[in-house]
């Protein structure tokens, strides 16, 4: 959503933080059905909004000094080029791989259960009894903050990050993963916006709002088209669209703008 947000000449800057408020309030009403359903890990997300906590506050103080030194949106545009080009193939490469053995009747491979031994080395552990797991807090933290910096300098939620390494380094049940992301996602969402608002100004009110407003529609619409579609066949329309939004981005990088300076307003001090 960020990088069409500049697309459509929003300054990188106001649409990161404006889109926090936007993840937040979106992924409230999932994180009440996924609990309800018992879907979540609510240990495991605080620790992982603890981290996300950290994260949020460093992401948001690397984002002022980027705006100071005049390079905040060249990071922005770079960091939505290498995580769009990385995700959207990996993800073009994992559908097209299902779609292909769909066809020929072959049976998808087998998920392999067997846990990085280095995950039980580390101290400081605690027991997950939803996700059925005694690990080390350690590797939840970091992967917390570092979804916290992401959220502050990226605008997004970080959930394409954080549910492939819950569910492939911290080997979590997967029945759990998507509702305890997003309970963590909501903390550092909220915090970042916030954070955003006070500390650089950066927050557009109308455009949040709008935003939100969208997203309350967008998702009942969302919800239903899925239903007609296979999940390998959406997540390869998704990839070829995460590839195109990627090189889009690249190809910004090498084209001159219309208006060379930005002007910004605001305390930066």
């Amino acid at each position: 959503m960020t990088p069409m947000l500049v697309f459509l000449g929003i300054p990188p800057a106001v649409a990161v933080a404006s889109m926090s408020n936007h993840v937040a309030a979106s992924s409230m009403s999932s994180v009440i059905a996924y609990g309800r359903r018992r879907a979540v890990d609510l240990r495991m997300g605080g620790v992982l909004a603890a981290g996300g906590v950290v994260g949020a506050f460093l992401g948001v103080e690397l984002f002022r000094l980027l705006r100071l030194l005049g390079q905040a949106d060249l990071v922005v545009s770079v960091s939505y080029l290498v995580f769009l080009s990385i995700i959207g193939g990996l993800m073009l490469t994992e559908s097209l791989g299902a779609i292909l053995r769909r066809r020929r009747g072959e049976p998808n491979p087998p998920r392999r259960d067997r846990r990085p031994p280095w995950l039980y080395g580390l101290p400081l552990k605690m027991r997950f009894p939803r996700s059925r797991l005694y690990i080390s807090v350690i590797p939840p933290l970091v992967l917390g903050a570092f979804v916290g910096v992401l959220s502050a300098i990226m605008g997004v939620g970080g959930g394409f990050v954080l549910v492939p390494a819950m569910v492939y380094i911290l080997r979590m049940p997967a029945g759990v993963v998507v509702g305890t992301s997003l309970l963590q996602i909501i903390v550092t969402a909220v915090l970042t916006g916030v954070l955003q608002a006070g500390r650089n100004q950066t927050v557009d009110i109308v455009l949040a709002t709008l935003l939100l407003l969208g997203g309350i529609v967008g998702a009942q619409y969302g919800a239903r088209a899925s239903a007609r579609f296979r999940a390998e066949e959406l997540r390869a329309v998704l990839a070829l669209i995460v590839l195109f939004v990627g090189l889009r981005m690249g190809l910004g990088l090498f084209i001159a703008p219309e208006e060379p300076f930005v002007l910004m307003s605001g305390r930066l001090g």
